[in-house]
C-alpha cells in the first residue's frame, strides 16, 4: 500500500510539473516543437535525452562510492533521476539541489548529511572542470580559425582558470571557512534542531559536520580511480547533449558539425543563476546563441533544435525523475549520522 501511495505521489508531482511546463510554454507550441523535425531524428533525440540522464549515474556511483559502500547500479539511477528532478524545480539548478540530494544521500548510505554534501560537491566540480577542460580543448583546434567564436574559446578558458584559483583558495583557506561557517550555522542548527529533539544540537556538534564535510572532500586525493569516473560520467553526458542537439537540428534540415557543438554544452550552465525552475527562458536563449555562433546556423534553426531537446528533456526530468524522488528514503527529519 505504501510503495503505491509513493508510485501515485511521484506521479502527480511529476505530472503537476509537466503541467506547468505546459502551461508555461503553451501546449500548441509544445506539439509544434515536437511535428517541426522529421519523425526519426524526434525517436533519436528521444533516446538521447533518456541515455544523458541514465549517464549521471556514473558521477553519482563514483562519487557516493565511498560513504559505507555506496549505492548499487539501481540506487545510482535512481538518485540521477532524482537528482533531475531537483535541477529542475530548484532555483539555482544543481547549486540547491545538491543540498537537497545530500539529505537522502545520507540516509541510503546511513551516513550523514555534511559527508554525502561534501563528497557531492567534489562530484559537482570535478565534473564541471572536466566538461570545461574538453570544451577548451576542442575549442582550440575547432573554434580558433572562426572569428566570431575567439570569445567562446576565452571564456571556457577564463573559466577553467577561475575554477582552479578558486578551488584552490577555498581548499587553502578551509580553516577560517570552517570557522566562519560554525559560528553562522551554530545558532541557527541549534534553534531548528531544538524543534525536532529534546537536546539541542550544540557547536560541537556542528563543528564536527563541517569538519567530516572537509574530510570527504579532501580524501578524494587518494582516490584517483573515482574522481576519473566522475569525469567520464560527464564527458559522456556532455557527448550525449551535444549528439541529441546535432540529431534535432539535422532534423530541421540544417547540417552542421559536432564537434562545435560539443564544444558550448557547459556555457548555458550560467543561466542557472537566474531563479527560475529548469531555467526556462535563459537556458534557451543562451545555448540558441551559442549554437548560432559556432555552427553558423540560423537562429531558426537553433531556436528550433534547442526547444525540441528541451521540450523532451523537462517532461523526461519531471516525470521519471519525480516517480524517483517518490520513491527515496530520507523524507522525515531525523539526526545526522
Amino acid at each position: 500500500m505504501r510503495r503505491a501511495r509513493r508510485f501515485v505521489a511521484g506521479l502527480g508531482v511529476g505530472t503537476a510539473v509537466f503541467a506547468g511546463y505546459l502551461y508555461t510554454v503553451g501546449t500548441e507550441t509544445v506539439l509544434a516543437r515536437a511535428t517541426a523535425i522529421a519523425p526519426w531524428a524526434f525517436a533519436l533525440v528521444v533516446a538521447l535525452v533518456v541515455l544523458e540522464g541514465l549517464a549521471d549515474a556514473i558521477g553519482i556511483w563514483a562519487s557516493i562510492s565511498p560513504l559505507n559502500g555506496g549505492l548499487s547500479a539501481p540506487q545510482s539511477v535512481q538518485f540521477a533521476l532524482a537528482g533531475d528532478f531537483f535541477d529542475i524545480l530548484s532555483p539555482a539548478g544543481p547549486v540547491s539541489s545538491e543540498p537537497i540530494m545530500a539529505r537522502f544521500i545520507g540516509v541510503a548510505t546511513s551516513t550523514g548529511y555534511s559527508e554525502a554534501l561534501g563528497v557531492r560537491s567534489v562530484a559537482k566540480y570535478v565534473k564541471s572542470g572536466g566538461q570545461l577542460c574538453l570544451s577548451a580543448l576542442l575549442g582550440v583546434f575547432v573554434l580558433v580559425g572562426t572569428p566570431d567564436a575567439r570569445g567562446v574559446v576565452s571564456i571556457l578558458g577564463a573559466s577553467i582558470a577561475g575554477m582552479l584559483v578558486a578551488g584552490g583558495l577555498v581548499l587553502a583557506s578551509r580553516w577560517y571557512i570552517s570557522t566562519g561557517l560554525v559560528a553562522v550555522l551554530t545558532p541557527v542548527v541549534s534553534r531548528l534542531s531544538g524543534l525536532l529533539r529534546d537536546q539541542p544540537y550544540d557547536r560541537a556538534v556542528v563543528a564536527g559536520a563541517v569538519n567530516r564535510y572537509w574530510e570527504r572532500v579532501v580524501e578524494f586525493r587518494d582516490a584517483s580511480g573515482l574522481v576519473s569516473l566522475i569525469v567520464l560520467g560527464g564527458l559522456l553526458e556532455q557527448a550525449l547533449t551535444a549528439t541529441a542537439l546535432w540529431v534535432a537540428l539535422a532534423g530541421v534540415g540544417e547540417s552542421v558539425a559536432l564537434l562545435p557543438i560539443l564544444v558550448v554544452i557547459p556555457l548555458p550552465q550560467a543561466a542557472s543563476v537566474v531563479p527560475i525552475p529548469g531555467s526556462l527562458g535563459a537556458y534557451d536563449l543562451l545555448l540558441g546563441g551559442a549554437l548560432v555562433l559556432v555552427t553558423g546556423a540560423t537562429a531558426g534553426s537553433a531556436t528550433a533544435a534547442v526547444l525540441v531537446v528541451r521540450t523532451v528533456s523537462l517532461p523526461f526530468g519531471a516525470l521519471a525523475g519525480g516517480l524517483c524522488v517518490a520513491y527515496l528514503r530520507g523524507w522525515r527529519p531525523g539526526p545526522d549520522g
